[in-house]
């Protein structure tokens, strides 16, 4: 049995306390069954980012069309795209993986470990030890229980971000954030992508309107059905045939199409590994239960990132884990007055790069119309600024919320391009000492800008009910 001052489960977030652990001298264990740099690097933002902004690019070329330009896209190299992708990222993971390998105080255990008793993991046929754990082992693609769905061939993303080939056309399960990026790229590479998704908005975790303007671009370029639940999936030759129901009318719709990729939510890994044997309590949805400082049931041992379920985003596992490694270095330290930090939510900026792409930060209007906060809501689109015009007003919405008595920006919504840019001067504010919007309006914006885009937001702020629905179709 070989014993350890620190085991990490996961080497994506998981890295960075590993990394830090082994710079202060102690010896690390860290247990990754796959490629070095978990979800993110290997099947998450870096090569779906990679792929993004070739379909960012070939999109806005056919926009021009509308400005008076006509551009003819004359041929697009498919496994050229595909190549330059894995290579950054093959070369990224191995490169990490090689400099673990190298490093003296620090081994990789390559496989699924479980835990076989108290603090003890068996990792193929090996044992290992420590009485400091952290479990940052992430999150899998859910796989629904659809009739007929094992028996053939179908993608999860990971497969899509190894399609070397092109499919003729594809059939997308799920709403959500992995759908639309895949289903901008493939149809802007010229695959003809149909997203079938159960819930009545394409992006549910966004507010209705804001899903609207996404949802209406993309229907633009591909068949998109939402409020539809898949019931059957079969083998057709070389085309796979889904049939979806429409859950108000109970009508069903059948779909062909030459590859299937189900992206419909993420499931925790915590089941691969047993933590009920070391004592870590886990909820209904497997996902690891940890208390306000990452500490799960069992003492020393701590979890984060996608593994909790909370945020799943690489930005947010990398402040989680920072935390985790400043909190874990305070036990350690057995200091009496330890002081042990918590993380702050109230700010999560994320994007959804589609296109248009989606960014938010902090509350939807929906969570903060529930919050019980009394509200001051700014609105608009891109055409409120000279630039939005030059652009040639792109369908796009701008919300911003504040809370009237503090004038506290409590969350904003941004639809249109480069939205994950203009959100982040919102999320700065969000994190300075009073979380004042007032810093906005003082602050000088190069004129003509998109940035004077969420300025001129904040100059409309006015209470809920005054707020003026706007649709620009």
């Amino acid at each position: 049995m070989e014993k350890y001052d620190l085991i990490v489960i996961g080497s994506g977030a998981g890295m960075n306390v590993a990394s830090a652990a082994y710079e202060k001298g102690m010896r690390v264990a860290v247990v990754e069954n796959g490629p070095m740099g978990g979800t993110c690097l290997n099947r998450g933002c870096i090569p779906t980012k990679i792929l993004t902004y070739v379909a960012d690019v070939i999109t806005e070329a056919k926009h021009l069309e509308s400005l008076g330009v006509k551009l003819q896209v004359e041929s697009i190299d498919y496994p050229w795209i595909m190549k330059r992708m894995r290579e950054e990222v093959d070369n990224s993971s191995r490169q990490q993986g090689q400099s673990v390998d190298e490093a003296e105080g620090i081994d990789w255990y390559k496989g699924t470990g479980q835990f076989v008793g108290d603090y003890t993991m068996e990792i193929n046929g090996r044992k290992i030890r420590s009485p400091t754990i952290v479990i940052a082992a992430g999150a899998r693609p859910n796989i629904p229980r659809i009739k007929g769905l094992n028996e053939l061939q179908y993608l999860v993303e990971d497969d899509a971000l190894h399609l070397m080939e092109k499919p003729e056309s594809m059939i997308i399960v799920g709403g959500g954030y992995i759908a639309t990026e895949f289903g901008h790229f493939f149809s802007a590479v010229g695959v003809a992508v149909t997203i079938i998704g159960r819930n009545p908005y394409l992006v549910k975790n966004e507010d209705s309107d804001v899903s609207e303007v996404l949802r209406e671009e993309l229907s633009k370029r591909m068949n998109i059905l939402v409020n539809h639940e898949v019931i059957e999936v079969k083998q057709d030759g070389q085309q796979k045939i889904v049939w979806a129901r429409d859950r108000d009318t109970g009508e069903v719709k059948e779909s062909r199409g030459e590859a299937l990729l189900i992206a419909t939510g993420r499931h925790s890994n915590a089941d691969l590994f047993k933590p009920e044997k070391t004592g870590v309590k886990v909820d209904e949805q497997g996902w690891v239960i940890v208390d306000d400082y990452f500490r799960t049931s069992k003492k020393g041992i701590w979890a984060f990132g996608d593994a909790i379920g909370r945020y799943q985003f690489r930005h947010v596992a990398n402040t989680e884990s920072d935390i985790v490694w400043s909190n874990l270095s305070e036990v350690m330290s057995n200091s009496k007055d330890a002081e042990l930090l918590t993380m702050d939510y109230h700010a999560v900026p994320r994007a959804v790069f589609s296109y248009p792409p989606i960014a938010t930060v902090g509350m939807t209007l929906k969570e903060a119309k529930e919050s019980g906060h009394q509200l001051l809501v700014g609105q608009g689109d891109y055409s409120t600024a000279a630039k939005g015009f030059a652009m040639g007003n792109p369908p796009s919405l701008v919300r911003v919320i504040v809370d009237a008595e503090n004038k506290k920006i409590l969350g904003a919504s941004i639809v249109g391009p480069d939205a994950p840019v203009l959100i982040q001067e919102i999320a700065n504010l969000m994190y300075t000492q009073d979380g004042s919007f007032y810093p906005m309006l003082q602050a000088m914006h190069i004129h003509p800008s998109l940035s004077e885009v969420v300025q001129r937001t904040f100059g409309r702020l006015a209470p809920l009910d005054h707020v003026h629905e706007h649709h620009h179709h």
